[in-house]
C-alpha cells in the first residue's frame, strides 16, 4: 500500500506568464502540443541523468523503505528528485534541458515504488528466519525478486501508454504525474526549490543523529494516569513529523484515531477484564505482562494481531468498493489496447517494442520459475504472470483516475496471497517451501503494481513535456536495476540493527502478509483477536471513516501517531491561512518539498546508524549516559518548537523573489 503521496497541491509557487499560459495549453488544448515539440530534439538520455537519477533512485528507496517499515507508509520521490535535478542541471551545471530533468525524476520515483513494494513484503521471510521456519534470505534472493518484479512492472504498463495517457488524455488526469510537469515547467525556480529540499534533508540528518546516535534527547515520551492501564504520549522525529504534513490533517487524524482506539480503549480493556488471563498468544498473566512491560507489552501480545486483522480487512473493503472500476478498467484498456496504431516515427511516440516486451516477459517468467533462489514453482510462476498483467492494468489506470494515494495496492496484494498460498497449499507446496514461494508471488506483485503506477505517473509527465517515451521506459528500469540491487542490502542492514516487528521497525504490511500465509498454511494465528480487528474496520468502514489510515493507527504505537498528527495539525495551520490562494499553495509547496527533503535525510541517517549498529560503533557515539540532561519532557518540546520553526523558515518566511 502506498498510503501517501505527494497531491496535485503540490504546486510551484511561481511561474512566468508564458510558461503559465504554455501550461494551460497543454491541460485545455484538444489538439494536443507537448511543451517540447515532437520534431525538436534536446538532451535527454545522458550519462548526468542516468547517473544522477540511479543515486537519487538508491537514495530514496533507502529512505523511503526505512519510512515504510516504521509507519507503514512511504512518499513519493517524482516532485523531489525533479527539484533536485533541476537544482543540479539548471543551477549548477547551466544546462537548459528540462527532458534531461524529467528523465532523472523518472528514474529516481522508480527506487521509492520498488522499495514500497519490496519492505511490504519481503521482511517477512526475515521474521520466519528469527522463528527458526527458515533460513534468512539471501540477498541475491531479495535482488532477484526485487529485479523481476520491476521490470515485469515497468513491460507490462508499456503497452497500456498509448490506449491510458494518449487516448484517454483529458479524461484521466494522473494527478501526481501532471503536478511534476507543473514542477518542471516551473524550471526557472529550480534553485530555490532544490535548496529547499536540501535544507530539509541536512535538518533532519542532523536531528536524526542528535536523537538516535548521539542520544542526547529521549526519541518519545509517554505519560500514564495511576490507576489506568492506558498511555499516550509522543515521539518526536522530522520524518514521521513530516508524514503527517504531507497526507494533511484528516489522514493524520484517522491515525491518531486508531491510536487512541487501540492504547486508551483496547488495552485498558483487556487489562481490566483479563488481568488474571493467560491468553493466547501470550505466555504469562496479562497483569503480570502488565506490570511488567507496560502498556506496550499488550501492544506486542495482543493489539498487533487486532491491527492486522483491520488492515487486512481495509485492503479487501479498498479492494471490494474499486472491483466495478477494476473490472471497467482492465475492459476499457483491453479494448484500447486492441485498436492501438502501430509504431510511429515520432519521437514523442515511439515505445519499446513489441518484440522486446514479448521477448524479456517470457524471460523473466522463466527465471521466476526456474531460478533456485526464487522458491516458486511453475504454478506460481503462471500465477505471477495473470495477476501481474492483471493487476498493472489496474494499477496503471486506477493511479490515472484517483492518484497513487488510493491505489489499493494492499489490496491486490493480500488478494493475490490469499489466492496463491491457497492454489500452493492445494497442490502440496506447504510447509517452508510453499510460504517462501507465497511471499515471492505476493512480493514480485506488489512490486508490480507499484512500479506501473509509478511508470505511468512518469510517463504522464514525459507525455505533456514532450519526452521520448522509450527513453523513459529504458530510464524506469534504469531506476529499477539500481534500487534492485541496493535493496537487499537495506533490509539485512534494518534486521541486524533494530530487526522487524519491533517498536522500532514494525513493519505492519510485511506482519500482516506473514499472518496471512500462516493463516492459510498451518491455521495457528490467534483468530478471535484477528477477527476483532476485522469487524472493528468493518464499523469504521460503516461510520464513514477511510479504514486503511484508521487500520495503521491502530496497529503503530501511539506515540509514532501522535508525532504524525503534530504534523497534521502544523499543515491544518497553513489550509487555514488567510492568504490569497496562490500564494497559501506556494507556501504549502515549499512545506510539502522541506518534508520531503526531511524524509529524505532522517531515513540516510537511519541507514547510517543502522551500518554503526552492526559494527559496534553505536555505543562509543552514545552521550547519553555521559551527560546530565534535562527532563525529557523539556527535551521533547524545544526539539518539536525547533523542528516547527525550521519548517516555517522554509515555507511562510521562506524568501521570494
Amino acid at each position: 500500500m502506498k498510503a501517501v503521496q505527494e497531491s496535485s497541491r503540490a504546486r510551484p509557487a511561481r511561474r512566468k506568464q508564458d510558461i503559465e499560459e504554455k501550461g494551460t495549453k497543454i491541460v485545455e488544448n484538444k489538439k494536443f502540443q507537448p511543451y517540447v515539440p515532437a520534431d525538436k530534439v534536446m538532451p535527454e538520455f545522458t550519462a548526468v541523468s542516468i547517473l544522477l537519477g540511479a543515486l537519487l533512485a538508491i537514495i530514496f528507496g533507502g529512505a523511503n523503505a526505512y519510512l515504510g517499515l516504521r509507519v507503514g507508509m512511504t512518499v513519493s520521490a517524482s516532485i523531489p528528485a525533479a527539484v533536485i535535478s533541476m537544482g543540479v542541471i539548471r543551477v549548477i551545471m547551466r544546462k537548459n534541458s528540462i527532458l534531461e530533468s524529467n528523465l532523472v525524476q523518472t528514474i529516481g520515483s522508480a527506487g521509492e515504488s520498488l522499495a514500497a513494494g519490496a519492505i511490504f513484503t519481503l521482511p517477512a521471510l526475515f521474521l520466519w528466519a528469527a522463528e527458526g521456519k527458515m533460513n534468512k534470505p539471501s540477498i541475491i534472493e531479495i535482488t532477484i525478486i526485487a529485479l523481476i518484479g520491476g521490470l515485469l512492472g515497468v513491460l507490462f504498463m508499456i503497452p497500456l501508454r498509448n490506449a491510458l495517457i494518449v487516448k484517454e488524455h483529458g479524461v484521466l488526469p494522473y494527478p501526481e504525474g501532471t503536478a511534476c510537469a507543473e514542477v518542471l515547467l516551473a524550471g526557472e525556480e529550480g534553485g530555490a526549490n532544490a535548496s529547499t529540499v536540501f535544507a530539509g534533508l541536512g535538518i533532519a540528518a542532523g536531528f536524526k543523529f542528535i536523537i538516535d546516535g548521539l542520544k542526547l534527547v529521549p526519541s518519545e515520551v509517554s505519560f500514564r494516569v495511576k490507576g489506568y492501564a492506558g498511555e499516550i504520549g509522543t515521539q518526536i522525529y522530522p520524518a514521521v513529523m513530516s508524514v503527517g504534513y504531507i497526507c494533511g490533517p484528516r489522514i493524520s487524524s484517522y491515525m491518531f484515531a486508531g491510536g487512541i482506539v487501540s492504547w486508551l480503549v483496547l488495552i485498558p480493556a483487556i487489562v481490566l477484564f483479563g488481568s488474571d488471563l493467560t491468553l493466547y498468544p501470550g505466555t504469562a498473566p496479562i497483569g503480570e505482562m502488565f506490570a511488567a512491560g507496560g502498556a506496550s507489552a499488550i501492544w506486542g501480545s495482543y493489539i498487533r494481531y487486532i491491527g492486522a486483522g483491520a488492515l487486512a480487512a481495509g485492503g479487501i473493503i479498498s479492494l471490494v468498493k474499486s472491483l466495478p472500476l477494476i473490472i471497467r478498467t482492465f475492459r476499457d484498456a483491453l479494448k484500447s489496447m486492441s485498436g492501438a496504431k502501430g509504431t510511429s516515427n515520432k519521437r514523442t511516440e515511439q515505445d519499446l517494442s513489441m518484440k522486446f516486451l514479448l521477448l524479456a516477459i517470457l524471460v523473466l517468467t522463466l527465471l521466476v520459475w526456474l531460478v533456485p533462489a526464487i522458491p516458486v514453482t511453475l504454478v506460481g510462476a503462471i500465477i505471477v504472470v495473470i495477476f501481474g498483467f492483471f493487476f498493472a492494468t489496474v494499477s496503471s489506470r486506477m493511479v490515472g483516475l484517483v492518484g497513487s494515494s488510493n491505489n489499493p495496492v494492499s489490496g491486490m496484494a493480500i488478494a493475490t496471497l490469499l489466492i496463491a498460498t491457497i492454489i500452493l497449499k492445494i497442490t502440496g507446496d506447504q510447509g517452508a517451501h510453499g510460504m517462501q514461494g507465497a511471499i515471492a508471488i505476493g512480493s514480485i506483485i506488489c512490486i508490480v503494481a507499484a512500479i506501473a503506477g509509478d511508470a505511468s505517473q512518469d510517463l504522464k509527465t514525459g507525455y505533456l513535456l514532450g519526452a521520448t517515451p522509450k527513453k523513459q521506459q529504458i530510464g524506469e528500469m534504469v531506476g529499477v536495476i539500481a534500487a534492485a540491487f541496493a535493496i537487499g542490502g537495506v533490509l539485512y542492514l534494518l534486521d541486524a540493527a533494530w530487526g522487524f516487528g519491533t517498536e522500532q521497525l514494525g513493519a505492519p504490511q510485511a506482519m500482516l502478509m506473514k499472518m496471512i500465509i500462516e493463516g492459510v498454511m498451518d491455521g495457528n494465528l490467534p483468530w478471535t483477536l484477528v477477527f476483532i480487528g476485522v469487524f472493528l474496520a468493518i464499523a469504521v468502514e460503516i461510520v464513514g471513516i477511510p479504514v486503511l489510515p484508521f487500520a495503521i493507527g491502530v496497529y503503530l504505537p501511539v506515540q509514532l501517531n501522535a508525532c504524525i498528527m503534530v504534523g497534521g495539525l502544523v499543515r491544518l495551520i497553513f489550509d487555514k491561512m488567510n492568504k490569497e490562494p496562490k500564494e497559501k499553495d506556494a507556501i504549502i509547496s515549499d512545506g510539502i518539498l522541506y518534508c520531503s527533503g526531511m524524509i529524505a535525510g532522517e531515513g540516510l541517517v537511519g541507514i547510517l546508524l543502522a551500518i554503526f549498529a552492526v559494527f559496534g560503533l553505536n555505543d562509543a557515539i552514545d552521550l547519553s549516559s555521559k551527560l546530565n540532561l534535562s527532563t525529557p519532557a523539556a527535551n521533547i518540546g524545544s526539539l518539536v518548537a525547533l523542528i516547527i520553526l525550521s519548517l516555517l523558515k522554509f515555507s511562510i518566511w521562506k524568501k521570494r523573489k
